[in-house]
């Protein structure tokens, strides 16, 4: 009959002993020992993801380089800026890749001609500086397109806007010797960016 209670007894003594090691644990070693060591174990997985992913990104160094060369290598083929250095030599090449472009759509000017093409100066403070020519031409609805094709699609990037067409019933090109049938009256600006200088920025 004894032996029941002594029995409880030593079953209540146990777990007053586990609840005081599981006090002294959450008191004494987990704030002290456990809840750092979890915390330096998260900075190692940090740590550890960081250079993997480092490593990662050596290893496609090579790939990088390779692709980097590639897009310089095509940048340099068909550069986006004009190959001029300054705005007075930039606007020459302007008025040249016209003259091109002219030639090329009606070799002898027979059915296209450049009736002016005056230099802008350009007064805004983008980034980059343009250089513009204000063309006026009188050609053929075919060489028309010929030419601003040719002036578009060429490198470097050559750009047009304000494109204004009148058609006119005759009109007359030098060395032709009469008036010729139909045609277009065409006005629009040309216009390409300047390469800009090594540091240089444009006031703002």
């Amino acid at each position: 009959m004894r032996a029941v209670p002594a029995d409880r007894e030593r079953w209540l003594a146990l777990g007053l002993l586990l609840a005081a090691l599981g006090l002294a644990y959450l008191i004494l070693v987990h704030p002290w020992w456990t809840a750092p060591m979890l915390d330096l174990q998260q900075r190692i997985d940090a740590l550890q993801q960081r250079d993997l992913r480092i490593r990662m990104q050596l290893q496609q160094q090579p790939l990088i380089q390779r692709r980097l060369a590639e897009a310089m290598a095509l940048t340099a083929q068909r550069p986006g800026f004009l190959v001029e250095a300054s705005a007075e030599s930039a606007t020459a090449g302007l008025v040249q890749r016209l003259e091109n472009a002219v030639v090329a759509a009606s070799p002898g000017n027979r059915s296209c001609a450049i009736t002016n093409r005056t230099p802008l100066t350009e007064t805004s403070e983008d980034r980059f500086r343009r250089i513009v020519v204000q063309v006026r031409l009188r050609c053929g609805s075919p060489e028309l397109s010929a030419v601003l094709h040719s002036l578009e699609s060429g490198s470097p990037r050559l750009f047009i806007e304000d494109l204004n067409l009148l058609a006119s019933r005759n009109f007359y090109l030098a060395g032709q010797g009469g008036p010729q049938q139909g045609g277009l009256d065409i006005s629009f600006n040309l216009y390409g960016y300047l390469r800009p200088l090594p540091g240089a920025t444009r006031a703002r």
